[in-house]
């Protein structure tokens, strides 16, 4: 390159630094265009287009290692993949759309908070449960989060391949919305259910079993079933021999009384036994939420623990002035689960587990009990059968179609 006298001065980038060229190299002013501690802002918020603002996440302004200032695109798929993400709600279908850029999708539309906003929260859900099923959520565990149910109830209705399920102490009641969502097609696949301490009654359970019992659909693969701490009754569990392949069930603090009549008809019916020893299924160590959809439920808890809480100060004090005390300290140890907490270890759990009769093993056992109980009870044998053949009757009529099943079925 030659360099007459008469142009000025001459500069020259290379490597992101300018350098003067001259003749005479030591006359070269040393200075740089950008200071390392140089920053700016992109000031395109004051065009007249308000459309122009959306476009500054589509660079990415970086420093090299010599300290200039740097600007890049973003690839055609991220910005595609911003764009979608923030209409995601107005997305037909994401059937046949590849599962590694669909959590990708996932993850960015959980990033602009799509699925906790109310108003696009349930749509965007059913875009992404409707194409992917159980990877956007398998297990969801709602344990004592009584809080999210009303508030969250039609996003969680979204959720369609669910195998585990845990609504314990969530004070559901036996008509809560919930039920229609548990009992309907969308949770056949459901294996393990957790509905214990929830004031659940005989006519909760028969609520829950109609539609397997009346129309062969909704519960069909349950096998295992938590109804602890619910006042129920051996009325109530006769409506449970519809589960054909329920293995476990949690009867613990229950109005039900364990003998040989509750024996007897588990073993006949259900073919289950009691456990000697605690199921730790029921422990509730294994359970927990699982799928693309765990960060969502943790914003939601959130979410619900921002409102503000009634203050129980006044009426306590108003019921120690008058003397009760302890019954205001009882009612709140109830609601805050403390109590429980504190009486689950005194109590014996009572849990049955399915068995095989028509095994040697399990015929050996059979054979076992049988024996011990005609040694205990000698001449009451006779009057042991005629118990359980005038019980049968009355068991042979919880599957019949009532007029209450069918009230029921006008609900659904």
């Amino acid at each position: 390159m030659y360099l007459s006298e008469d142009c000025g001065d001459v500069y020259v980038r290379e490597k992101g630094e300018l350098r003067y060229v001259t003749a005479d190299k030591n006359d070269a002013p040393q200075h740089r265009l950008f200071n390392r501690d140089f920053s700016f802002q992109l000031c395109i918020d004051t065009l007249p287009s308000a459309s122009h603002t959306k476009r500054r996440d589509h660079f990415i302004f970086t420093y090299n290692k010599e300290g200039s200032l740097r600007y890049t695109v973003k690839s055609l798929f991220d910005i595609s993949l911003q764009f979608i993400a923030d209409h995601i709600e107005h997305v037909d279908s994401l059937v046949g759309f590849p599962e590694q850029m669909a959590d990708k999708l996932f993850s960015a539309a959980e990033e602009r908070h799509k699925f906790t906003e109310p108003q696009t929260a349930p749509r965007a859900l059913q875009v992404f449960c409707e194409a992917y099923g159980e990877l956007v959520l398998k297990s969801l565990c709602l344990r004592n989060r009584y809080l999210l149910i009303p508030e969250r109830l039609e996003e969680i209705r979204q959720f369609q391949s669910l195998e585990c399920l845990d609504l314990y102490g969530c004070r559901l009641g036996d008509n809560h919305e919930v039920f229609k969502y548990i009992t309907s097609e969308a949770l056949a696949s459901l294996v393990k259910l957790f509905i214990g301490a929830n004031c659940l009654s005989d006519a909760g359970l028969q609520r829950l079993t109609a539609p397997v019992r009346v129309m062969k659909k909704g519960l069909e693969n349950l096998q295992l079933l938590d109804l602890s701490e619910n006042p129920i009754t051996e009325k109530g569990l006769g409506y449970l021999t519809c589960f054909k392949a329920l293995q476990k069930l949690d009867i613990s603090r229950t109005n039900v009384t364990v003998n040989v009549s509750l024996k007897g008809f588990f073993r006949m019916k259900m073919r289950m036994v009691l456990s000697e020893t605690p199921l730790k299924e029921f422990g509730h160590s294994d359970c927990h939420t699982e799928g693309w959809a765990e960060q969502v439920i943790n914003q939601w808890e959130i979410t619900a623990s921002e409102v503000p809480k009634k203050d129980s100060k006044p009426r306590t004090n108003a019921l120690r002035f008058y003397g009760r005390e302890k019954f205001v300290r009882e009612a709140l140890n109830s609601w805050s689960g403390t109590s429980a907490t504190t009486n689950k270890d005194k109590v014996v759990p009572i849990h049955f587990y399915t068995v095989d009769l028509c095994g040697p093993s399990s015929t050996a056992e059979h054979n076992t009990h049988s024996s011990a109980v005609a040694a205990a009870h000698k001449g009451k044998k006779r009057r042991l059968s005629e118990e359980e053949q005038s019980s049968a009757p009355k068991r042979q009529s919880f599957s019949a179609l009532s007029a209450e099943d069918l009230d029921l079925l006008n609900s659904y």
